[in-house]
């Protein structure tokens, strides 16, 4: 792996670690101004929608700028938004900062095209998988430092995660080269480039990859309501306690950074993306209908492995897939586009998972992440059975 792609996972992990420093607190700085669970829902739903916005427009900018400048802002934002939320004093101010995060919180997005940029066909997969591992292990060590420092004042943890994306930025600026030379870049006006529309057509009216993306759409759609589900399910079935779910998540982390660090780099040079992806969409079906049935808590643990095998192989391996058949000149754009995609599967799957849990059953978000996965799988599967069509070989 190159210096640049390690300095990139690096900063991944301390951005994600900021992260996850900040999401399990968010709720309590909005009780803290007598907000209550409906206001610090609604700040999520703000953070995705202004995400849905800002992610193609950002990609875009990158392609035409590079990818530095535009990753340094997002990380400087970042910075400033945890910095605000440190020191609120008001719902307002909470809200601005969140508002301001959304805005440039496309750094995830920015690393994919760094990656798209650094790497070839045969090794883009890898180390999409590897930037997943960055993203896991920040997300699991951030809650851990979060409360550790919360227990010093319910603003540390926010000055602390401002810290070290303050720290991020500096180090990009000096340490991260830039990864798009100027040959590559596109030249879009500028006008066109802050055109949401023109860079959210440009991208889904793609023919050769808009089967891959609607399959990322559904796969994420399936996770996302389950991320927030899963506490009220595991507390109706097995009567969990908040440490028993918080035990669970560490081992789906756990296997999570395995599987994409690990096992993910063992399969992908010998059965390929095409394959990777079938298989991953098929254990996701098979998992999430596993944990729908779980009629003991131990059974949840061998589903969620599934899930989590399932994941960890049909992520990286559509991601690469899409990236292989865009332009470099337009890897940005299509990286914000997935971002969009994201942005509206934790607006939609939280709201879709409530809502089938209260109105149908406690194990049918589960069934229904299945169905989205199987739906998946039926769209997917006429692109990805088959010999490497002559399109996808656009951005090598």
């Amino acid at each position: 792996m190159s210096p640049s792609l390690l300095i990139l996972f690096f900063s991944i992990f301390v951005d994600l670690l900021g992260y996850g420093i900040m999401l399990p607190l968010l709720p309590f700085y909005v009780q803290a101004q007598d907000g209550g669970a409906v206001i610090a829902g609604g700040l999520m739903s703000v953070y995705s929608a202004v995400q849905l916005v800002s992610g193609p427009v950002l990609g875009a900018l990158s392609d035409r700028y590079g990818r530095k400048p535009i990753l340094l802002i997002c990380l400087f934002g970042t910075a400033c938004a945890y910095l605000l939320l440190g020191l609120a004093d008001s719902l307002l101010v909470i809200f601005l900062a969140v508002f301001i995060d959304g805005l440039t919180g496309s750094n995830l997005t920015l690393a994919h095209a760094y990656i798209a940029d650094s790497t070839t066909p045969e090794t883009r997969s890898r180390s999409m998988s590897l930037a997943g591992v960055a993203f896991g292990l920040g997300i699991m060590a951030g809650p851990a430092l979060g409360g550790l420092l919360s227990g010093y004042g319910l603003s540390v943890p926010a000055l602390a995660a401002s810290a070290l994306a303050f720290a991020n930025t500096i180090f990009g600026l000096f340490i991260l080269p830039e990864s798009l030379p100027l040959e590559r870049r596109a030249s879009k006006s500028v006008s066109l480039i802050f055109s949401w529309t023109t860079q959210f057509k440009g991208v889904f009216l793609r023919a050769n990859i808009q089967k891959f993306l609607i399959a990322l759409f559904l796969l994420n759609l399936a996770f996302a309501g389950l991320q927030t589900n899963f506490p009220l399910y595991s507390n109706q079935r097995f009567d969990w306690s908040p440490a028993q779910n918080s035990y669970f998540y560490l081992y789906v982390g756990v296997s999570g950074v395995f599987i994409q660090g690990f096992l993910f780099g063992k399969l992908q040079p010998r059965f390929g993306e095409r394959a990777l992806a079938l298989f991953g969409l098929a254990c996701m079906a098979l998992g999430l209908a596993g944990m729908a049935l779980a009629s003991a808590a131990w059974m949840i643990f061998p589903a969620v492995t599934v899930v989590a095998l399932g994941t960890g192989c049909s992520i990286p391996s559509l991601t690469t897939l899409v990236s292989l058949r865009v332009p470099d000149s337009e890897q940005g754009r299509l990286m914000g586009g997935t971002q969009t995609l994201l942005s509206l599967t934790n607006i939609i799957g939280p709201t879709l998972a409530g809502v089938t849990f209260e109105i149908i059953a406690f194990s049918a978000p589960y069934f229904f992440g299945s169905l989205l996965a199987v739906s998946a799988l039926v769209i997917a599967f006429p692109s990805l059975r088959g010999g490497r069509p002559p399109d996808e070989a656009i951005s090598s």
